[in-house]
């Protein structure tokens, strides 16, 4: 780049970062009352953008106005209090400012001598997270891009952690010629288990499936004889009831045959967090991993998972990396406990919404959820509509008559652009599912969402 292009830049910038913020203040001043999903004319505008890739570049005020003059009205307002789609949480706005922060700092957070600052707060964050949670306080664990990842970095340590039980050094053999692992999952395990299982090497169907309860809980009856070595995958929030496995029996059960306990709890785990909601979770202290998120119901920005081990060193073990240019000092290094080496400082953000919170607040955010759950519950089912969940967190499945009505009635409600709604099929049966996890929804967008939902069932 020229000396010249690099000065004006430089002159450019408190201007640009000016017109960035202006510009994204307004985005999230007008997000409560603007649609939930964009207009169809809004996203057909978005054609502006297939263009061949300009010869010289365009000023970066004029990059930055195309952004948000064409994209934002394209956006799908899921930062905003009516999205209850897919579990997503929106950013508080502690999450957004420290982003920011963080942004302009540009760490890469994979060395203790690469980012000070990053790394002393991922260590802090992560030492919060365990405490709140009530996790074994040696836990290690490591900030990754979500619960995908997160499920995959605890499953690739229980993989070389039973394997090096047995005598079989997977990290440096690999899986050929090693003992067979016998993987345990539920009925209703998630598909992000089944994803981790496969890059792992363990296999997406080579586990053996328990029948799950009408809350998609794995049932403790006539649990099978388990050979050695083993995984067992247990759950901490079903992605439509809310429900929990029964973990004090299920991990009684599982550690009698020696076997590993991971659990995937992307947004259940956090109901660890709440003294009213424990209940829901109790015994998942005594796991060995667990992997969870920080952008659904820590309300962080995305992308942030979290992966969380008793054995600290069993993960260390499995992510480690060493080359003569990456100097590892005596204390915790990022990068050795995550599968990526280059890697923003997620645990920065995370620290600063746990300090902006604090432990009464982290509660408040995840009691006020299963509340308003429970309100559209309520609503629903004296509207004549069928609630198909007990509620326990913060998920909602309703068939309002059929695939055919559910269908209809779900696009009338995205069509009105009140709130968003997805579908879903719980044990066969067609249902719209709603997922309450936005720091900002109130009463009023739960009353407004309810009355919408309803316009929509009258008329579809």
């Amino acid at each position: 780049m020229k000396d010249e292009a690099i000065e004006k830049m430089i002159l450019d910038r408190p201007q640009l970062l000016r017109d960035a913020a202006t510009r994204a203040t307004t985005y999230l001043d007008g997000v409560a009352d603007r649609r939930v999903s964009p207009a169809q004319v809004d996203i057909d505008a978005l054609a502006a953008f297939d263009s061949p890739l300009p010869q010289e570049g365009l000023a970066a005020n004029e990059v930055l106005a195309r952004l948000d003059d064409i994209g934002s009205a394209a956006t799908v307002a899921t930062t905003g209090p009516r999205f209850f789609g897919f579990v997503n949480g929106g950013a508080l706005p502690i999450a957004v400012a420290t982003a920011w922060l963080v942004a302009a700092w540009d760490q890469n957070n994979a060395l203790r001598v690469m980012s000070p600052l990053g790394a002393k707060l991922d260590e802090v964050a992560l030492g919060w997270i365990v405490d709140l949670l009530g996790l074994p306080g040696h836990t290690g664990g490591g900030f990754v891009s979500g619960a995908s990842m997160a499920n995959t970095t605890c499953l690739a340590a229980a993989r070389d952690a039973v394997l090096r039980a047995n005598g079989w050094d997977a990290l440096g053999q690999g899986l050929v010629g090693a003992p067979p692992i016998q993987v345990v999952v539920g009925a209703e395990a998630h598909s992000t288990v089944h994803k981790a299982l496969g890059i792992v090497g363990l296999g997406r169907d080579r586990v053996l499936r328990l029948p799950t309860d009408d809350e998609g809980r794995i049932r403790t009856a006539d649990l099978p004889h388990l050979s050695s070595p083993a995984i067992v995958c247990l759950q901490a929030g079903n992605v439509n009831s809310g429900a929990s496995d029964p973990f004090a029996e299920l991990i009684d059960w599982a550690k009698s045959f020696d076997a590993w306990v991971h659990v995937d709890g992307a947004f259940g785990l956090w109901a660890a967090a709440a003294p009213e909601l424990r209940r829901e979770v109790e015994g998942v202290q005594r796991a060995d991993s667990w992997a969870t998120d920080a952008h659904k119901w820590l309300n962080t920005t995305y992308d942030c998972g979290i992966a969380l081990v008793a054995d600290a060193d069993a993960l260390r073990s499995a992510m480690q990396a060493t080359a003569a240019y990456l100097p590892h000092g005596t204390e915790r290094e990022p990068m050795s406990y995550t599968p990526q080496t280059s890697q923003r400082a997620r645990g920065v953000e995370v620290w600063a919404v746990l300090a902006s919170l604090g432990r009464d607040g982290v509660a408040d955010l995840v009691t006020g959820s299963v509340r308003h759950a429970k309100r559209f519950a309520e609503a629903l089912s004296t509207g004549g509509f069928h609630v198909l969940n007990q509620i326990r967190l913060n998920q909602v499945v309703v068939d309002f008559g059929g695939a055919e009505r559910n269908a209809a009635v779900l696009a009338q409600i995205q069509d009105d652009g009140t709130c968003w709604c997805g579908p879903t099929s719980w044990y066969g049966r067609s249902a719209m599912r709603i997922s309450v996890s936005c720091w900002a929804t109130s009463t009023e967008d739960v009353e407004a969402s309810i009355a919408a939902m309803l316009r929509a069932a009258a008329t579809a």
